[in-house]
């Protein structure tokens, strides 16, 4: 045995070394992509290959940096063993992929990690089985480039070089991933609105390296200060001459956790309605109403573009899909509703009942121009369903600021809830859930559904208060995104849809969510006005009678043309929809003065 090893010696070398180095990392890629679905049925094979090359080339690059095979091929399944598992939960707790611009919202995950039930599929089981036997197996490679004597100074610089050229191989990869001439000539997927079927069909390294190309924002065609000030000049001139009406309206915004009615989905039928009062608001059986569907940017989670698109009136439209602008952009004062009202005498009032630091809501409210913040710790005891604070102690806390407010100042409050937040499935002694859908299977909707209700109950309390007082008061109230595919899902299937093959108009269904305006004094009744939640603040405003500045006089013109402008679509006064980078033509004095509001010199 021992002379049939010393007579083969160097091809075992080769079989330990290199044929590990070429076929591992393949190991890895398929592993890594079947924690969330099969790549044999959703990839291309050229597709696939280029993936591997991806693989292959940080594999060589982890070898020249360390100088050990054995310990890159380990590193390299490590990684990719902890990442596809946390891609794994990520996908299933928002329905969306790990993507670039995560990395600065660790923080607001990490908040809120301990919310979700972590369940495990048995698929899943067999892919760690995979990396934990892969990575036992990498323990017969024995390559190392290193050396002693007089080749131990080459041997680093030979490493040095190598590390730099893979390095750069790696960024010429990525950078040919961003031209349009490769996604044509692999055909591969690149609607960034949904990005877990870009992440099944192009892989997930090869998606996230794709949505790269996003991570910063260019300048829009012909952009200029000068460019913006010329687009604003004519509105500028009419605002000036709008007359301050003689009693402003305390204004109350209520943006509702995850509030959405999943009958846009598809028909079903519960045992009972699980919104009946927002439902006769939305078929106009109460008056002074204006309502409809409110078209968002975001699915299953971040919250916080929602917010961005409502304060502000820009869009995400023009943003890298999945970036946060609290968290990327805003770093300096930036006009919104808030600072408006407050130059106008109102007191403006940020409130949300968990964490300050979630979305940098306590460094960004400041900057949009409110005067106060009210986060958990200002919630004293306060009413709570399942684990989160309730939305009737969101509203008392509301009444309670009402009443202690001086009467001759009219008050602007923007309300974040946390009631709905997921996850769906945990039971807790403090939530019974009292919805059933007929001839459904998810216990998930039915418990999504029962909470909708209880928010639908609040609010029409809430309202009944203000109906009976005497100072003019608008509430506003809307969802901030429908929950995550694990709870629709169920939907679909009584609807003969699959989640995972939807059309162009069953993807748009996913991003609306009911909304209305109601107010305790006389304005024009309006039912079926869907719009976008950049253009739901110049509603607001023109309802109330309060003044426009120039940039929201633009934005509620271009409602006229464009009544739907979000990061998935644009619909236009016809009601024909497209992708909104099919008519940037058209839209594109708008980005210029988003852009000029966001990064300008101002």
């Amino acid at each position: 045995m021992r002379n049939f090893i010393k007579k083969h010696s160097k091809i075992i070398w080769y079989v330990r070394n290199i044929i590990p180095m070429l076929l591992f990392p393949i190991a890895n890629f398929y592993l890594f992509e079947w924690y969330t679905h099969n790549p044999w049925e959703t990839m291309k094979v050229p597709i696939q290959f280029l993936n591997i090359y991806f693989f292959e080339l940080l594999m060589a690059a982890f070898l020249f940096l360390f100088g050990n095979l054995k310990w890159s091929l380990r590193l390299q399944s490590i990684f990719f063993m902890v990442i596809g598992l946390a891609n794994y939960y990520i996908i299933n707790f928002r329905s969306a992929p790990i993507m670039p611009w995560d990395i600065y919202s660790i923080g607001t995950a990490l908040s809120v990690a301990d919310n979700f039930k972590y369940t495990i599929e048995k698929q899943t089981v067999f892919v760690l089985i995979g990396f934990v036997l892969l990575i036992l197996a990498e323990s017969v490679v024995n390559l190392k480039l290193k050396s002693d004597g007089t080749w131990k100074k080459r041997i680093l610089g030979i490493r040095a070089v190598g590390f730099i050229f893979f390095v750069v191989l790696i960024c010429s990869f990525t950078k040919m991933l961003h031209l349009d001439s490769t996604i044509i000539k692999y055909g591969m997927y690149d609607k960034l609105f949904t990005p877990t079927v870009m992440s099944k069909r192009d892989g997930t390294a090869v998606a996230f390296l794709m949505e790269l190309k996003y991570i910063s924002v260019d300048k829009p065609a012909n952009y200029s200060a000068d460019a913006a000030e010329q687009i604003l000049s004519p509105y500028t001139d009419n605002t000036i001459q709008q007359p301050v009406p003689d009693t402003l309206p305390n204004i109350i915004v209520i943006m509702n956790e995850a509030f959405s009615d999943p009958a846009v989905l598809g028909p079903f039928e519960t045992n009972q309605d699980y919104m009946p009062y927002v439902h006769s608001i939305l078929n106009g059986e109460v008056d002074n109403t204006i309502s409809g569907f409110l078209n968002v940017s975001v699915l299953g989670g971040n919250t916080a573009n929602t917010e961005f698109e409502f304060l502000t009136g820009n869009t995400m439209a023009f943003l890298p899909q999945g970036s946060v602008p609290y968290q990327q952009y805003l770093k300096r004062e930036l006009p919104s509703l808030a600072s408006h009202l407050k130059n106008l005498g109102y007191e403006t009032i940020a409130a949300h009942p968990y964490n300050s630091t979630g979305w940098d809501r306590n460094k960004v409210y400041p900057l949009l121009g409110f005067d106060k913040m009210y986060f958990i710790k200002d919630y004293k005891n306060p009413e709570r369903i399942r684990k989160y604070v309730s939305d009737k102690a969101c509203y008392d806390k509301i009444i309670e600021l009402y009443e202690s407010k001086p009467e001759d100042t009219p008050f602007f409050v923007f309300n974040v809830t946390m009631q709905n937040h997921s996850s769906y499935t945990d039971e807790f002694d403090n939530f019974k859930p009292d919805i059933e859908v007929l001839d459904g299977t998810s216990k998930v909707l039915n418990n999504y559904l029962s909470l909708m209700k209880l928010s639908d109950e609040s609010i029409q309390s809430f309202i009944d208060y203000f109906a009976k007082t005497d100072q003019k008061t608008m509430i506003v109230f809307f969802g901030d995104h429908q929950p995550t595919n694990s709870v629709v899902s169920n939907v679909w299937k009584l609807n003969g849809k699959n989640g995972n093959a939807l059309s162009e108009e069953d993807e748009a269904n996913r991003y609306k969510v009911p909304y209305f305006i109601w107010c305790n004094f006389d304005i024009e009744q309006k039912v079926n006005t869907d719009t976008s939640t950049n253009f739901l603040a110049t509603e607001l405003l023109a309802s109330a009678g309060i003044p426009l500045l120039d940039y929201e006089a633009y934005l509620h013109n271009l409602k006229d043309l464009y009544p739907v402008i979000t990061s998935i679509r644009t619909e236009n006064k016809n009601g024909e929809s497209t992708e909104t980078k099919n008519v940037m033509g058209e839209l594109n004095n708008y980005a210029i003065l988003q852009y000029d509001y966001l990064f300008g010199k101002k």
